[in-house]
């Protein structure tokens, strides 16, 4: 079932970086923005946690909270944490329900090569847990200004 604007954003329970359970509905009373990446340590998504965590101070001011989500283990996201400073949790959706939820669990093509994978995709949900805005096929560069000045302009 695609997601609608304007509905509420499918909750969801999943192992963070901390070793804690998060619940998608623990952040009702702030924005969220929620993105799914293909792989923890990739120069694509490297670039946009990075955009993400030099951003955070801002997404902060504005009463927003960054999850990241991959199919990578709690270790891995341990690791890549570790190594860029990321201040943002980082979620395991190892058995991708919560990519198939979402609809960004996608056929994808490399090198002629099929296999099942993360289409990059941005979320932001609302105070009362609202879709409110969704990117699809994120395109790194400039993706992370543009949420925040969407969050600005559009829930402040």
């Amino acid at each position: 079932m695609p997601l609608k604007i304007g509905e509420a954003a499918p909750d969801f329970t999943l192992p963070a970086n901390t070793g804690e359970e998060v619940r998608l509905s623990d952040y009702k009373g702030k924005q969220v923005v929620l993105y799914f990446y293909p792989k923890d340590m990739t120069p694509g998504c490297t670039t946009e946690a990075c955009d993400f965590r030099d951003q955070h101070a801002a997404f902060s001011d504005v009463n927003t909270v960054i999850l990241g989500i991959s199919t990578d283990p709690v270790e891995r996201h341990k690791k890549f944490i570790d190594k860029y400073d990321l201040p943002f949790l980082l979620l395991a959706d190892e058995d991708h329900k919560v990519c198939e939820l979402y609809d960004v669990w996608k056929l994808k093509k490399n090198f002629g090569k099929e296999y099942m994978g993360i289409e990059r995709s941005t979320f932001v949900i609302d105070k009362e847990g609202k879709l409110v805005k969704e990117w699809r096929k994120v395109k790194v560069k400039g993706h992370v200004e543009e949420a925040l000045q969407f969050i600005k302009e559009e829930l402040q």
